[in-house]
């Protein structure tokens, strides 16, 4: 029997990316075993995927060696590396399978960002990269979006949430202030004039993210114009609420991939990242903003500065400019 191991520890758009290759894989090969190898935190992405016959998870501090002897217990027949780190590469020596992976195009994202020289070529989204670790199996992408799929305890968690603060047949507007790094994140007192236009719009805006954006959602309630869910809920309960929501408002993060994934349209608002690097939301009802700046991309992940000190490829971006978005993309 066909037993395949695909193996993403991280991130969660990352992660959410590699849904549409899993999909495509069960259809074509409805017969094999498909086995997710993942993060313990990061388990919940794909947990309830019908298309995935067991997750297995690497724990923290597992020594690689340990995980390794789980796997073999599946007699994998094929191995997909959608990582290419230091513990996927590790995999590949002790798990014996037919491993394969995809390319980086780490040279590419490396001139882009050192020398602003452009030699990406076709532009290919990171979900159809992952592709390439599969092309001994014969699949391609079917041309739909990444899938997270949620249980039903979520879902109905997020509904309770909503239906005691009156929110449950008001039209919500979900924002993601936060980002791992700061030059990812749009100014606070942007996203606070936003949250107004929105109310007067007739949405009720919804901070989204998780424990450590709980200190600027608490910026934005303070102000009186928003609620939060920031920090309460696990990822599948933020699925829901997302699901829930009329439209999303993020920056280039987990959020917005999460977004695409339970099929709601989504505002991103991209700065020091561009789309070359393949994580623009992926088929999906979506707007991207963006300043055409000499200084962009700066960086492939964000970084706790600007390095040029003034951060236009965000401030740039106004309020009025992002609130036209969300009502051109849900009208």
């Amino acid at each position: 029997m066909l037993c395949v191991l695909l193996v993403r520890f991280s991130s969660i758009g990352d992660i959410l990316l590699t849904t549409p290759l899993v999909r495509a894989l069960a259809r074509r090969h409805p017969e094999a075993k498909l086995v997710y190898v993942t993060k313990r935190a990061m388990a919940p992405l794909v947990a309830d995927n019908p298309h995935i016959t067991d997750v297995v998870t690497l724990e923290p501090g597992e020594p690689i060696r340990q995980l390794a002897r789980r796997l073999r217990r599946f007699a994998p027949t094929h191995g997909l590396d959608l990582h290419g780190s230091v513990r996927s590469v590790g995999l590949r020596l002790l798990v014996r399978c037919r491993w394969s992976g995809y390319r980086k195009r780490k040279l590419a994202r490396t001139l882009l960002i050192g020398a602003k020289l452009d030699v990406y070529g076709r532009r290919m989204p990171v979900a159809e990269r992952y592709f390439e670790a599969a092309r001994r199996l014969d699949t391609r992408p079917d041309g739909g979006p990444p899938e997270f799929c949620l249980g039903p305890g979520a879902t109905a968690l997020a509904a309770q949430w909503l239906a005691e603060r009156g929110l449950a047949d008001v039209p919500v507007a979900a924002l993601a202030p936060g980002a791992a790094h700061a030059t990812k994140r749009w100014p606070i007192a942007h996203w606070g004039a936003l949250a107004e236009r929105l109310r007067t719009a007739g949405y009720q805006p919804v901070v989204v993210g998780g424990p450590e954006d709980r200190g600027l959602a608490q910026q934005l309630v303070a102000g009186g114009v928003a609620a939060s869910a920031a920090g309460e809920f696990s990822l599948q309960e933020t699925g829901a609420l997302l699901a829930r929501s009329r439209v999303v408002v993020s920056g280039d993060t987990g959020v917005m991939h999460m977004a695409t994934a339970v099929g709601t349209p989504v505002v991103a608002l991209f700065g020091p990242t561009v789309g070359q690097f393949g994580f623009l939301p992926y088929q999906a009802r979506s707007v991207v903003l963006e300043r055409g700046l000499d200084c962009r991309p700066c960086s492939s992940t964000g970084t706790a500065t600007c390095p040029l000190g003034h951060h236009r490829c965000l401030t740039d971006i106004t309020p009025g400019e992002v609130a036209t978005a969300v009502e051109r993309l849900v009208a």
